[in-house]
């Protein structure tokens, strides 16, 4: 069975979601990826999804909803994607905290810088599973 690996943060509406959706993109043969949050959003930052979707060619919106964290299954990582205030509890085996700043509300070039940033530490946490750099028994 893969690594389940959630991206949570408080609305799962901005980079939770990017996470998941690059996560699916990225590193699917190593890790499955969910997303979720305390807070239920209507819909995922439209920003976000169109920065997606022109940098990578993945319709957010098509794949992916705003989630609680008991709407997933249980999971062996949790990456906090940068939460600002008190960031939501999940039980794992392994945690770690990206500190990523929220872009929602500025330029599209804080959206791309996410995105890449998000990129580059989705395929570093991959490599890392793979050459099982991470305890998870």
């Amino acid at each position: 069975m893969k690594v389940k690996v959630a991206f949570i943060c408080v609305h799962n509406s901005c980079r939770s979601q990017m996470a998941e959706a690059l996560g699916k993109l990225f590193a699917f043969d190593v890790f499955e990826s969910y997303s979720a949050g305390t807070e239920l959003r209507p819909e995922i930052n439209q920003d976000a999804v169109r920065i997606i979707k022109d940098l990578y060619n993945v319709d957010m919106n098509e794949r992916q909803k705003s989630k609680l964290l008991d709407d997933i299954p249980q999971v062996d990582i949790v990456v906090k994607v940068g939460c600002n205030v008190v960031c939501p509890f999940l039980p794992c085996k392994h945690e770690e905290d990206w500190g990523l700043e929220d872009p929602s509300g500025k330029s599209d070039e804080e959206f791309i810088k996410t995105a890449r940033c998000i990129e580059e530490k989705v395929k570093d946490l991959a490599k890392r599973i793979k050459n099982k750099e991470i305890d998870l028994s």
